[in-house]
């Protein structure tokens, strides 16, 4: 992990980019950066949205998306010949819906293979960030599609039309078992990453608006009353409606460099505040890299007799201490108390 200004981390106790001295030098702007962390006990540190959730490793990310996505397409294609068979605007309705989705899928994925690609010389911080756009671009899609779902429903209300309720209960129930096998796919990691649980409100919405079909099917086979289908897809897409705004809720906000869920700055100030050799704890910035790691910036003020050593020592306590706060990636810079610092806190 790069930052914009800083160069690879170094050793303890080789030179910072500071000047080095026995004492610290007032006011040195020692900027020390953590990149990883390394520790001889396994922390379970989460990922962008908390701490201490169950990671999931890039291979079973990998291999869910890419189920998801052939399995979708497929029954994409089986929606299509069928809804264009019987005419059914329903079954074409959610075709559209559910093709949105495998685009969202294969979005979601490109941006996990970004995560790979190294930094470089304008881009420090690789393609990191393209993980909480797509997780934002998902979330708008699935409004979109809500959007649409909403409107052919009020539409099918007001002009009911004759539907073959059997063949479209079969082909919900094809999109049931489609829908919940690659939604629990994502259900493990589903709290660690905005785009997997994008993925996972994306297909579990796909599998309710099916069983919403399936049991709107049934009824029409036996009553004839059509206009059930639009309402029960109306009743889906308000369900639906309520967990798509909080993930884009999420995931503008880490657009905009807000500080990720789950993590306190006022309880980050304190703990660090409290440690021995610190005097203050100030200009703390905190925001999302990626979906999957969070990074801090701040200015530490310790004690005027600590030695070096004490503040190389203080330092590595302190990255110890931000990842049980679900932040992997550090940067101080160091002051004096008998020079503190004269920027206004921001």
């Amino acid at each position: 992990m790069a930052h914009t200004h800083i160069s690879e981390r170094q050793e303890p106790h080789s030179h910072d980019h500071s000047h080095e001295h026995q004492e610290p030098h007032s006011h040195n702007h020692d900027h020390d950066h953590d990149h990883d962390h390394d520790h001889d006990h396994d922390h379970s540190h989460g990922f962008g949205l908390g701490h201490h959730h169950h990671t999931v490793s890039p291979k079973e990310v990998n291999q869910a998306f890419v189920i998801g996505i052939v399995l979708n397409f497929l029954f994409v294609i089986i929606e299509v010949v069928v809804g264009l068979a019987i005419h059914s605007l329903s079954l074409l309705s959610d075709a559209g819906h559910n093709l949105a989705d495998v685009a969202s899928l294969a979005m979601a994925l490109v941006a996990f293979r970004l995560l790979k690609v190294k930094p470089t010389e304008k881009y420090t911080y690789g393609y990191k960030k393209t993980t909480i756009l797509v997780a934002l671009l998902n979330a708008a899609i699935l409004l979109v599609s809500l959007g649409a779902i909403g409107y052919e429903a009020i539409h099918r209300l007001m002009a009911p039309e004759s539907l073959p309720g059997k063949t479209i209960s079969i082909v919900a129930a094809i999109g049931i078992a489609v829908n919940a096998l690659t939604a629990l796919l994502f259900l493990r990691g589903k709290n660690s990453d905005l785009n997997i649980r994008s993925a996972f409100l994306h297909l579990l919405s796909d599998a309710i608006v099916s069983a919403a079909l399936v049991i709107g099917g049934i009824i029409i086979f036996y009553t004839h009353l059509f206009w059930i289908d639009a309402a029960l897809s109306l009743l889906v897409a308000i369900v639906i409606l309520f967990s798509t705004w909080q993930l884009l809720r999420d995931s503008l906000r880490l657009s905009l460099d807000g500080v990720p869920e789950g993590i306190e700055p006022r309880k980050i100030k304190d703990i660090i505040g409290g440690m021995n050799g610190v005097k203050d704890f100030h200009h703390i910035h905190i925001w999302a890299i990626s979906t999957t790691e969070n990074a801090l910036t701040a200015h530490l003020v310790v004690d005027r007799n600590c030695t070096m050593e004490d503040v190389e020592q203080l330092k590595n306590r302190i990255k110890h201490e931000l990842l049980h706060q679900n932040i992997q990636h550090a940067t101080l810079e160091i002051e004096t108390e008998n020079s503190p610092c004269q920027e206004p806190d921001c």
